[in-house]
């Protein structure tokens, strides 16, 4: 694929132990891909799950089917795009973000988990309220970011909104060390693949989703670019009138 960027784009190889870029992701397996300093693709995106990681599907299993192959190839070659283009704010924005003909959910889907405090979460318990669902992971450095301006914008707005921290991809012992360190008041739970996916198809991180009081989606924001918050903040004011 570098090759048709008539020499603009250079393919490099690194090993992941003594990759600087792996490093600041918290990537220690392969493989992993980067455009500059983008995270692309992770190996649980190919099906490659570590020692304890479980299993499941990832965006681009099964890898040997060509349909997945193409699907890989399109989000490379479009971020790749976006980077020549000058949009690296763009870029590291969406990152891996959901396909724009992917569908996307019209309600708050059915789900249930269970929160880091062992007590049921279903959506049942959110009727009328405002809800924001904030998809992270332990491995993404933006989301502690993302994640301390959401127990702010919780304490803000107070009962009104519901504020659900759900990790993926992620140790549910790394996902409690993590908040402890950060010391953050969130509902919190592990979501599997399959609640990611009633809610969208969620493939990048941090992804923040807004739903009104009546369980409509409202907005939906993909990776932590510079105006996040105040255009999320914004947002929720009006759904919290």
């Amino acid at each position: 694929m570098a090759s048709s960027f008539e020499g603009k784009v250079k393919f490099v190889v690194e090993n992941y132990g003594d990759s600087e870029l792996a490093k600041r992701f918290g990537v220690t397996r392969y493989p992993a891909i980067f455009v500059d300093d983008v995270l692309i693709a992770k190996p649980k995106d190919f099906g490659f799950y570590g020692k304890g990681e479980g299993g499941g599907d990832g965006r681009y299993t099964p890898w040997k089917s060509a349909a997945s192959h193409e699907r890989f190839q399109a989000d490379l070659r479009r971020m790749i795009e976006l980077t020549l283009a000058g949009r690296r704010d763009e870029a590291r924005a969406h990152g891996a973000a959901p396909d724009a003909a992917a569908p996307q959910v019209a309600q708050l889907p059915d789900f249930t988990l269970t929160d880091l405090a062992g007590r049921p979460l279903t959506k049942a318990e959110l009727a009328g309220r405002v809800v924001a669902v904030e998809f992270w992971a332990t491995w993404c450095p933006p989301c502690r970011g993302t994640l301390g301006w959401m127990a702010e914008v919780q304490r803000r707005f107070g009962d009104r909104l519901a504020v659900l921290a759900l990790a993926i991809e992620s140790d549910e012992a790394d996902v409690r060390k993590m908040l402890a360190e950060l010391g953050l008041p969130l509902r919190a739970a592990l979501a599997p693949p399959e609640v990611a996916r009633a809610f969208g198809d969620v493939t990048s991180v941090p992804t923040l989703l807004l739903f009104d009081e009546q369980g409509r989606a409202a907005a939906a924001y993909y990776g932590a670019p510079p105006g996040l918050h105040e255009e999320a903040e914004a947002k929720l004011a009006e759904l919290l009138k």
